[in-house]
């Protein structure tokens, strides 16, 4: 356990990032009157989430393994990193939706079902805490992984 504090805690500075994103997303309308911009702004969390998975290798390989990285010692890494995510994203789904944001889910079924994009049932049936949080926790370890078997091709060093 002690050779994965550091996976621990970009784990943990990745579930902050993520909270502080939707807290901006929320402060800046993007969960209200400008909802319909979200899908296309909350796709911009990609570059500070991949920058995010840089740092905690580069931070990995300086601290742990002394200036050195294999791409496997990269990937292994950076899943650990994604499992930490993914045991904090239950929680942090919960903050999102009942602390941050309290009013995205209604403000999206309404955006949905007035814009024709689905009907109010497919609409509910979706856009919910228990659907969000599914949906999360199988989501960030996935992308997760995928981030990191990209990054750990860059940061490696023999």
């Amino acid at each position: 356990m002690k050779n994965r504090i550091t996976e621990i805690k970009w784990g943990i500075i990745f579930t902050v990032f993520m909270l502080l994103w939707m807290t901006m997303e929320k402060l800046l309308g993007f969960h209200g009157e400008r909802i319909k911009q979200h899908m296309i702004i909350t796709n911009f969390i990609a570059i500070p989430a991949i920058l995010i998975y840089v740092l905690a290798l580069l931070d990995k390989r300086k601290r742990d393994l002394n200036g050195k990285m294999t791409y496997v010692q990269g990937l292994i890494s950076g899943i650990i990193i994604s499992l930490v995510v993914a045991l904090f994203t239950p929680l942090t789904q919960y903050l999102i939706s009942t602390v941050i944001s309290p009013d995205y889910f209604s403000n999206i079924i309404e955006y949905t079902v007035e814009n024709e994009i689905m009907t109010e049932a497919a609409a509910k049936e979706y856009f919910n805490l228990k659907s969000y949080i599914i949906q999360s926790t199988i989501g960030a370890p996935i992308m997760g992984i995928i981030t990191t078997a990209i990054v750990a091709l860059f940061v490696r060093k023999k």
